[in-house]
């Protein structure tokens, strides 16, 4: 049987129009692949539909994608921080199955809260980021934010109208990480603020929250005020997942690994 010679470039006008029309659509990648898809058909002996069926399959997976890189990037977290990284045999007291089961992003889907919590090093921070990336894979919205810059923002933001407030894409986004809560005691008015927000994202969003402050402490945290405490509390706490997480530190680890290879 005699093989078709598909051309290696779009140079014929049939492949020309069709990749110019996928580059106006601004498809180059898919444009680009089409001679080598015809190819392929013709060698696998494939029938009239597979070839279209294979330019839209890699369409669907370049846009998709172009959206989780944009989206991993508008999200402000840190990078290379995933589950697949993370050193569950340092930290045994971390239920892999459990991250895992976070990572389905059930929990995003159903705007519950998740609190990270334990000592400075214990990888709080990395699962939060992970749980992120995850979501964003999941083609929901997320934002990270150390504490000291959404305390700023909520500041700046103080006298916007409730209406206006709801704009903003931390009160708007499916899933928002806040991180290393309780480094510092917030003031009377950030206590406030932050219950606003809370408040505000109650069954609305998630929350995913890492703290070196066990819940009991978050009353000294908060302004020493115990009713906002309990408010704020309250809220996160109806719907959550708490992980305490006690353990060694990685900064530690790789301090004492450091010094070793001097020695």
């Amino acid at each position: 049987m005699t093989t078709l010679a598909i051309p290696t470039k779009p140079d014929t006008p049939e492949l020309s129009a069709l990749a110019q029309a996928l580059s106006a659509l601004k498809l180059d990648r898919a444009a680009d692949a089409i001679p080598g898809l015809l190819s392929a058909a013709v060698s696998d002996d494939l029938g009239g539909p597979a070839t279209p069926q294979r330019v839209l399959a890699m369409v669907i997976s370049a846009r998709e994608e172009s959206r989780i890189k944009k989206s991993q990037k508008l999200s402000g977290r840190p990078l290379g921080q995933t589950i697949s990284n993370f050193d569950f045999a340092f930290q045994p007291a971390i239920e892999r199955s459990r991250i895992e089961s976070l990572a389905t992003c059930s929990w995003v889907r159903d705007k519950m809260t998740t609190l990270l919590l334990g000592p400075p090093g214990v990888g709080k921070t990395h699962l939060a980021i992970a749980l992120g990336v995850k979501a964003v894979e999941a083609g929901f919205s997320v934002i990270y934010l150390r504490v000291e810059v959404l305390l700023h923002l909520l500041r700046d933001d103080a006298l916007i109208p409730p209406a206006q407030l709801r704009r903003r894409k931390y009160m708007n986004v499916a899933m928002l990480i806040v991180d290393e809560v309780g480094f510092q005691a917030f003031t009377k008015k950030e206590a406030n603020l932050f219950f606003r927000l809370v408040s505000y994202r109650y069954q609305r969003g998630a929350i995913c929250i890492t703290s070196n402050k066990a819940v009991k402490e978050w009353p000294e945290m908060l302004a020493g005020d115990e009713v906002i405490t309990s408010a704020i509390l309250d809220r996160l706490l109806h719907a959550s997942h708490v992980l305490n997480i006690r353990g060694r530190s990685y900064r530690l680890k790789e301090l004492e690994a450091s010094l070793h290879s001097r020695t």
